[in-house]
This record gives C-alpha cells, structure tokens and sequence, in this order.
C-alpha cells in the first residue's frame, strides 16, 4: 500500500494560476512509491506543468487530482469559486467606498474592510448587512446613481458574489430593461436633483447577453456559439457596459471568443459619458476578457486604476478612469471556512484512499480522478503522451508536418474534451483509419463546467481515408450533440477546414527574398508594389544592393480582396490566412524573411511573438503600444527587429523631425520651439461639400477624435484643452508656398510625449502637434456636437419600434440640448422658409453665436439629409450613429476624386554664439494618384505604405542593426528611408527663414 500525502488548501489555490509543481516547492520533494493528491493541472497536457508529470511517472507515483473528482451530475466535488465571489466582492465594495470618496461623494461602502479583516465569514457579511442597513436608511447619493452591479456567468464564482451582493438592498433586472432603468433616473434627476436612492440594481448577463450573431438572422445558439465563436460578433460594451456602473467578471473566456470589453471599446465608452466606476475581475484572467486587467493584483494591494484616455495604470485612487480588482488568491481571505469546506468534502474521500490496495477497489469516481498509478497513466489519460507528442509551440517553421502524408484538413474540437474523455475517442478514430495529427493549438477549460477547445491537423495518405475520418470525427460529435433528456447541452461540436495536399507549396517554390504583407486594406497596394518593382521603382542604393528580386505575399482572411491588391503586381502572390489561426500563421511566417504587419493594431502583439520565435524581423505603422512594448527585450534575445510607427503619422513625421533636430544639434545649436502639423484632406477640387472633408473609412473614428483631450506646451506653459471644447481651440493656419490653402489646426492629443521622444523636452518651450483641417470644418462640428449628433449613448427614441424621421429627430435633439433659454433677436432677410427657421432656432437655443456659422451648419444638415422626412434605419441606436452612418453615405470620395496629404514641421533653433534665430521648415503635400486602370491610390494609402515597404527593405538589407521593438528615430533609419521616399517620387520640401 503506498504512503497519501494531502497538500495545503491556502497554499494550493495560491498558486492556481502558476505552474502546479511549484505546489510543492520543488520536484525533488516528490518521493518515490507515493500516492500524492492535489491540483496538478496536467490531465490537459499543459505544457507548463509536464514537467511534474514526468518526475510523478519517474517515480513511480500515484497521482489524485481534486479537479477531477466529481458527482454524478457532472459538477467538481471540490471547489472553492463561492469563495472567491464572496471575497472579491466583498474587497471591491470597501474599495468603491474610497473610489466614491474621491470623486466627492461619501457612501456607506467606506465603513466597509476587506474580506480578510473580519475573523469570519459571518462577521464580514454581518459588516455587509450593516451597510445595507445604511443604505436602506439614509439612501445613497443621487449623483452616482443608479449604482448597477453586472455580474458575468451563473456558476459558482457569480454566485459567491451575488451572495453578497443580495444583503445590500437590491433589485434585480434582466438586462434588457437596462436602458429603461437609465432613460427612467435620467428624466427623475431632471426634476428632483437632490434625490437620495435607497437600493441598488443587479444584473446577471450570459454569452447571450455578450454576443450576436454576425447573420442579422440568426438567433444566438450558445451551442453553436461555443463551436463556431467566429460567427459571432461582440456586443456586450454597446448592450451592456453603458448603463454598468461596476462589471463584476465571473465567467470562463478562451481566446477564440470575442473579450467582454476591449481597451478601445472602453475609450469609446468613457468618451461617450459611461457612468462605469470599477471593474471587479474575480476570474483575474490577465490579459483576458477584459483587456486592460494585465496585472493580478494583492490582497495588501488589491486595486490599481486604468485611465482609458492616455492608457495609463496607476496605484491610486485619485484621477481618471476605472478601478480594478484582481486578486488571484481570494478564498485564503476566508482561509477558515474554506479550509473546513474543503476538509469536509475531501474527509468523505481519504479512508477509501488511503486504504486502497488496487485501484480497481476504489469507487469509480475516485478512479477517474486518478491520472497516473504506479507510475504509469491509467487508460483513461493515456491521450496525454499522444498529444504532447505532437504539440506545436508556435508551430516553429512547421518542421514536421502531418508525417508522411499527402492530404490534410484542419479539424476543430469543441467541447467536454477532457472532462468527458471524449479527445481520446477522437485520437482513436485517427489512428485506427491509418491517419496522423498534429495539435495546432488547445485551449482547455478552467473548471468541469467549462468546454475545452483543440485544433488538429489530420493527415492521410489519399482523400477516402482522410473522408473516412471526417465521417467518424462527425458521428462522433453528433453522437454527443446534446442529451435532450438531461442537458441539452453540446459536449462536442466539430468543424472541418478545407483539404489540402501537403508538401512545399508555390511560396516555398519562388526563389530570392520574400516579405509577408499581412493585411488587404488600401495602404496594401502600394507596399506590395513598392517592394515587387525595387529597385526600378526607387534607385536609391540599388548601385550597391545585392537584394535580388523580392517576392511578395500578400495575405488575408479572404482569399478574393489578397488576389485584388497582387492584381498586374508581377512577383506577388495572394494567400488566405486567419492570423488568430497561429500555426497557419507561424507556417507561412516561417516562409519569408520579414513580416508587414497593415492589419488592425490589436493583432500586432500575437504577430509580433510568431515573428520572434521564429526569428523573423517585422515591421508596422501603428504606434507602440504596451503589448508591443512588452515584447522589446524577448525580441532582442532573440536578435529580432520589430520597426513600428513606420507610415505617415506616426512615422515620415517622426523621420522628417529627428532629422531637422539632429541637424540643429549637430550645428551646435538649441531648440527652442517645435510645431507639426498633419491631415488627410481632399484634394481643394475634392473639398466639395459644407464641412470640406471626405472619408474613405468609417467616419466614427474621425469624429471622436474631436471629443479627444490634448495638452502641449507653449512658450513655457502647459496648455491643457478639455475634449469637450477641442473644436473650439481650433485656430487658422497659413503655410508658406501654399497661400492657397485656407487651413485651421486642432492640438492633438498628448504632444508632450514626443518632447521625450525626440530629447527636446528640457530645451523646447514650444512642443505642439495638431490636426488640419479646411478652415470652417471644426465651427460646424462643434455645432453640431452641442446639438447633440455626438452623443453615443442609446437614444430613447431610437430604441422605440416605431421609428422617428431624420427630421423628428433633430427636432428632438434641438429640443432637448437646449443650452441657452433666452431668446435672441434674429434679423432674418429671407421668406422665413425651414432654412431660415433652422437657422433661427440654432442660434436662439444658443448652439452657436455667429450667424455665418449657423448658416453652415445648416448647409451640412442638409448636405447630410439629417432634415429629411426618411424613417431612420434601425441599426442606428444613438445620435451618434445617426450621423455617422450619414457622413460614411454622403461624404465618401467619387470616383477619380483625389485625396491630400499635408505634413509640415517648424523647428525653431538658436544658438549660444550669437548667430541668429533660424526656422526651418519641411513640408511633405501629396496628392492620391489615378492609375491607369482608372483606380485611384489615396495619398494616404502611399504614405503609410511605402514607408512600410521601406522599413521592410532596410531589414532585409540588413541595415538596421539595432533589435528590440524601435521607431524610426535613429540615423540608420531616417537616412536611408528619407532618400528612399523621395527617390520614390514622395518630396519633402525643405526651407530656413532667418
């Protein structure tokens, strides 16, 4: 009979999260012929943990894991998420207390402690009731209600919480009142705003509630959700997080499933006046389904808060943005009752384990939770070498691909895998037809109630017996479709890829260097074009570049948009690919040399970790964010470069100002003020509608920029402007050699940071960045935001099935965003037509001043039919919406219609001789240019683009010997790629006053 040892409840689940043999402090505590029970986190082939596994059948170990104990009805005997609940919501209230204190407001929730405070549970739920009580008597404050509690999930972690949650006063809704709860207190504060409240609202939300179908026609189906999360699109910060004062997250996430709330999806939030205050994350998934939760958090600490406007983390309460919970140790805060609840449950188990002979003696629930029994796994864990055998780590250049076969398919597993064991009748099915697979990625379940989710590549020798598999793999899964008579829940779901035949594709086939361009969008072209014709369409360093011809693969999610950007571009090739798909990602990265990255920022980091491990330098356009920050060391271990905020704006702005400032530092000189100007416009003839501005992308992103906050400095002072009025600091501008272009500039966001960014911030005491636009277009817009078309937020009238008109609407808005009641006197010279009423109505509600602007505005509202008596389109729930969806149908570019780009730096340099003052001055004006096909490449497009493509170039000449992730702001880059954009035929001008 062997020795049981029982490991330590408080020391075990502090390390849930971490690898499980440090559990046990080292592996050499394992002992030979031993039976050990405890969380082992290897019955999912963990890669971290397989470590303990092999040292367990070393030895000769029995191993016992308390995970896989469960009941007949399928739920885990032990298990301590009520804990947690109870804890974390506990620590959260006492620190909504001092998050409510410092924004002015004095509650009961700030006589509350932490969980671990109390010498009980009961004690700490009797504080808790105290505070109800409080509540109840005395109400809350009006101005931060109502207070709405959202709890994610239904399982045993959201009950703990709600447990607590329920001895404050309370109601609960379901979620779809909550924008009648909103719309209700909004129009209650209007007439009574003293008004105390004496409960709080509940709200307990599932996946349901979290996504919709990308098919307007397709109801949610959690069963197919769960198979196919592709098909769904996220909705959860739109339905929601709006009318979320705190987010309590409860629930499981895998990475294949759209997050509960994004970063940007909390920006647009907050800039739309989200009365969100904190985020109590119980599942402490870092990284997870709330994107900013990146850190865990301490019991002695257990807070940080994340400002969403400048993406920033910070230790205290005080200042913008929202707090977050997340302690990954909660149920020690209630070591006592979680321990005997543990004790209890295990007690019933240990006799019959402790006096076992053979296994075969035990009940069969303690046998399924036996991994490994004398040193060998039992047969139901046999799958565990099988797969470890095959796992790709980031699929490193795909080296052993399906062994020895001709044809394979991707085959998509989702479901109770492990729990049900139903991965090793699967494995089975392969192998008993004489196929082979490969694990391309698995993502395993927290908890028995929970799916897991795994990717095969299945291999055969012929089609019949890859279609033969297939078959099996189907009856299978529809075998375990549901049991309509219990649960009618899926424990497997299948989805199969296209077939394809193995071996070196065309790719591998090209001879020479080849660059993968990620992306399909219209900056794509031009990249591809650029790098295929080097060096006939740069000359620049071609006399010594012993690059052959560069072959490029430009790769999408749709085969057909890949195929329209290589169109007549001789040397390029068009691939499907779905980079969250990391094994095809890793395979055709493995294929190239350097990586171009022109897909949405969010994807760059999972790139960017493909690219070093298999030591591929990359490239981008978009800014360094923390994600991609992070990464700067493991890429320079791995002796790879990831040049970011290679395009425009961040990127020829960044290369033309290091240039003009070492210039001026090289000549000994100090620099005392730097002003950059940036803006995608129409082209003058293109500027043909009231607000002179056109777009060719989602106009959402273009109009919240005007609601963004900046700071910069002048002459020594720090100027901070506040979103709300950033259309109002606009200023006119005059460029020199451009007297035809009336222009006016807004600050962009933080200009300070480049002051660091580019060494002048001790020197300078001018530092400003700002936005163009034609001169009148930011009087209109702020206009027509004090009218109300910016707001985000869900629209009463909107939500009604009787849809309003445009014109009911602005009737609506007019009616409602009345910011001045006095009635001014308006001398209108017209026949007192809607125009000249509209006009009148602007200016009396006091929405603007001047009459020439009121004038304009109501020249766009027409220009956008925002007067028309059109019922507005149902997909439209804001006023936000509303315009948005006008401005992407009326202000698009024509066809052959020309788009501007207009980029213009001031360096102002003295000297400490006595020479005099110099400014010098560089503008980049570029036109989009029509090809001969007809098609037009915006000059945006080839501003963002063939500086990418020049990036790429310098990498894959080597010419850049610095590794880590980088700007462009040394030498060895600015050089290089200046001469190369205006050999290309994109100018600089460059000039010195004195």
């Amino acid at each position: 009979m062997q020795m049981l040892y029982l490991t330590v409840l408080c020391s075990l689940y502090q390390y849930r999260k971490s690898d499980a043999w440090r559990c046990l402090g080292q592996l050499e505590m394992i002992l030979p012929d031993r039976a050990y029970t405890f969380f082992s986190h290897t019955h999912k082939a963990q890669k971290e943990n397989m470590p303990l596994l092999d040292k367990i059948l070393e030895e000769r170990v029995s191993l016992f894991d308390y995970e896989l104990i469960v009941g007949d009805d399928g739920k885990r005997s032990l298990a301590f998420g009520k804990f947690a609940g109870r804890a974390g919501l506990i620590d959260f209230l006492h620190g909504l207390g001092q998050r409510y204190l410092s924004l002015g407001y004095s509650t009961p929730f700030l006589s509350l402690g932490q969980s671990h405070m109390y010498p009980s549970l009961a004690a700490a739920k009797a504080a808790v009731i105290a505070v109800g009580e409080e509540i109840a008597t005395f109400g809350l404050p009006s101005g931060i209600c109502p207070i709405v509690f959202v709890f994610t999930g239904v399982g045993n972690v959201s009950q703990g919480a709600q447990e607590i949650f329920k001895l404050l006063p309370h109601t609960f809704v379901d979620a779809e009142k909550l924008p009648e709860i909103s719309a209700a207190w909004n129009l209650s504060k209007q007439s009574q705003s003293t008004k105390r409240v004496f409960q709080l609202y509940g709200c307990v939300v599932t996946s349901r509630d979290m996504v919709s179908h990308k098919d307007p026609t397709r109801h949610f189906d959690k069963a197919d959700y769960y198979a196919h999360p592709e098909h769904y699109a996220p909705v959860f910060h739109e339905r929601i997080a709006p009318y979320a004062s705190v987010i309590v997250n409860c629930m499981y996430w895998e990475r294949r499933f759209p997050r509960l709330l994004s970063i940007s999806q909390l920006q647009q939030l907050m800039k739309s006046g989200c009365l969100l205050v904190g985020i109590c994350d119980i599942t402490c998934d870092i990284g997870g389904s709330i994107e900013f939760v990146d850190k865990s958090t301490s019991i002695e600490k257990p807070f940080f808060r994340y400002d969403p406007s400048n993406n920033s983390y910070h230790d205290d309460m005080e200042g913008n943005g929202v707090i977050c919970l997340a302690v990954d140790i909660l149920p020690t805060e209630f070591s006592k009752e979680a321990s005997q609840h543990f004790g209890n449950i295990l007690s019933k188990f240990v006799a019959s384990l402790a006096s076992m002979k053979q296994l075969v003696e035990l009940p069969s629930y303690l046998r399924r939770a036996c991994i490994a029994h004398d040193g060998r796994l039992t047969s139901l864990y046999e799958y565990i070498p099988r797969m470890r055998k095959t796992m790709i780590d980031l699929a490193p250049a795909k080296a052993n691909p399906s062994p020895d076969k001709k044809y394979s398919t991707l085959v998509s597993l989702s479901g109770h895998l492990f729990d049900k064991f139903l991965i090793n009748e699967a494995l089975d099915i392969i192998e008993a037809a004489g196929g082979s697979f490969q694990l391309v990625r698995c993502e395993v379940g927290q908890s028995i109630d929970d799916t897991s989710y795994s990717e095969l590549e299945v291999g055969a020798d012929d089609t019949a017996t890859l279609d033969k598999i297939i078959d099996s793999l189907t009856s299978l899964a529809n075998a375990h479709g549901g049991n309509h008579n219990a649960r009618k829940e899926t424990e497997l779901s299948l989805k199969i890829g296209k077939v394809n035949e193995c071996g070196t594709g065309d790719i591998v086939d090209k001879e020479g260097p080849k660059v993968l361009i990620l992306g399909a969008g219209r900056v794509c072209r031009p990249a591809a074009q650029f790098l295929a014709s080097y060096p006939n369409i740069c000359s620049y360093g071609a006399d010594d570049n012993s690059t052959d011809q560069i072959h490029v693969i430009v790769a999408s999610l749709y085969q057909k948009d890949a195929e329209e950007i290589v169109e007549g571009i001789k040397n390029a090739t068009a691939t499907q690919l779905d980079v969250a798909d990391i094994g095809s990602l890793s395979d055709l990265v493995s294929q190239v040399e350097v990586v171009v990255s022109l897909l949405p920022a969010s994807f760059h980091a999972a790139i960017a970790r493909v690219c070093i491990e298999l030591k591929k330098h990359m490239v981008t356009a978009s800014y360094v964010d923390e994600s991609m920050s992070n990464l700067s060391q493991a890429a320079k271990g791995a002796g790879v470069t990831i040049l970011s905020e290679m395009g425009l704006d961040p990127g020829i702005d960044h290369m033309m100002s290091v240039k003009m400032i070492d210039e001026a530092h090289a000549r000994n000189g100090k620099v005392k003020a730097f002003t950059s100007f940036c803006g995608g416009l129409p082209s003058p003839a293109a500027a043909n509608n009231p607000l002179a501005y056109k777009f060719s992308w989602n106009p959402a992103g273009a109009v919240h920029s005007g609601k963004n906050p900046a700071v910069y400095k002048f002459l020594g002072e720090t100027i901070h402007v506040d979103g709300s009025s950033l259309y109002e600091s606009a200023k006119r501008l005059r460029l020199p050699g451009l007297p035809a272009f009336a222009l006016e500039h807004l600050p962009n966001r933080n200009s300070l940071i480049y002051g660091d960014l580019y060494g002048i911030s001790e020197e300078a005491s001018t530092i400003y960045r700002a936005t163009l636009r034609y001169e009148g277009f930011s009087e209109i817009m702020a206009t027509l935001s004090k009218i109300g078309f910016f707001d985000a937020a869900n629209h009463p009238l909107l939500q009604d099935t009787n849809r309003p008109t445009y014109k009911g609407f602005l009737d609506e808005l007019l009616n409602a965003n009345n910011i001045s009641t006095t009635t001014t006197n308006i001398n209108i010279e017209a026949s007192g037509g809607y125009d000249d009423e509209l006009i009148a109505r602007i200016l009396s509600l006091g929405h603007c001043k001047e009459k020439d602007i009121a004038v304009k505005t109501v020249k766009t509202i027409k220009f956008l039919g925002l007067h028309e008596e059109i019922q507005i389109p149902k997909d439209c729930s804001s006023a936000f919406n509303v315009i948005c969806q006008r401005m992407e149908q009326r202000m698009a570019y024509g066809h052959n219609e020309q788009d501007m780009v207009l980029l213009h730096h001031e360096v102002e340099v003295e000297y400490p001789d006595g020479r005099p003052t110099e400014k010098h001055q560089a503008t980049l004006l570029e036109f989009g240019k029509v090809e001969n096909g007809g098609s037009t490449t915006t000059a945006m497009a080839l501003t963002v683009g063939v500086p990418a493509a020049i990036g790429a170039l310098l990498l894959l000449e080597n010419k850049v010997q610095t590794k880590g992730v980088i700007r462009p702001l040394e030498p060895e880059i600015y050089i290089p790629a200046l001469e190369m954009l205006e050999s290309s035929g994109i100018k600089l001008a460059e000039r010195v006053e004195i």
